[in-house]
């Protein structure tokens, strides 16, 4: 989910949502296979090219209605040494891969690359990088909500005791539903837009003071 729906937006965003949700999904599969699970490399998901991983339908309805979805990467916590270490660092790696994009691309702005004598007849390159930053910040923040499928409801499941876990695992088959209902309520987006501003904020101070190490 991201701010605006204008045709603008919508144009000068699309860039940076594609590298979203590769970079996510990527992560998922990179962090899965190094863990011992081959399942996203028989997949073909361990790949940056977008169409192994972006779903069409989710993709456009995530430009128009602000709510949509990729290709899941699969996973077998069974083939991992530890499956609550394997299933948190898997889930993690999407959300954390995102907030790393913000960070760079944080690292760009205050720096004014696109004000570079290079780069400078680039059209809309300031504001690509910007959306860059934003969407990045918002699919971190709305993937780590911990209702499932949503990574975060991975992360709860793997810090649970057993019992707990197995109580949390059935509720997985009425998750987007709960979802829908969440996103509809009117509830997650302040929910987001707060997170991610405090993440966006801090991230951007740390980009600004090492600018002004260079004297930028």
């Amino acid at each position: 989910m991201f701010p605006r729906t204008d045709m603008v937006t919508l144009l000068l965003s699309l860039p940076a949502l594609v590298l979203a949700l590769t970079v996510h999904e990527y992560a998922h599969a990179k962090a899965a296979d190094r863990l011992g699970d081959p399942t996203p490399r028989l997949a073909g998901r361990l790949t940056l090219e977008p169409w192994a991983h972006l779903d069409p339908i989710g993709t456009l309805m995530l430009l128009i209605f602000r709510f949509g979805w990729a290709k899941p990467v699969p996973i077998n916590p069974a083939n991992f040494r530890d499956w609550r270490r394997g299933v948190l660092i898997t889930s993690l790696a999407g959300p954390l891969s995102n907030i790393a994009l913000a960070a760079v691309a944080a690292l760009l702005l205050a720096f004014r690359f696109p004000t570079w004598p290079l780069l400078a007849q680039v059209p809309h390159l300031w504001d690509i990088t910007y959306y860059i930053f934003v969407l990045n910040l918002w699919f971190a923040v709305f993937n780590l909500i911990p209702i499932p499928p949503l990574d975060g409801s991975k992360v709860v499941m793997a810090l649970l005791p057993g019992r707990q876990a197995y109580f949390f695992a059935r509720l997985e088959p009425y998750g987007p539903v709960i979802l829908m209902l969440f996103l509809f309520s009117g509830a997650a987006l302040p929910l987001v837009r707060t997170v991610a501003g405090i993440l966006g904020n801090i991230l951007w101070l740390l980009a600004r003071l090492l600018a002004g190490l260079f004297g930028l």
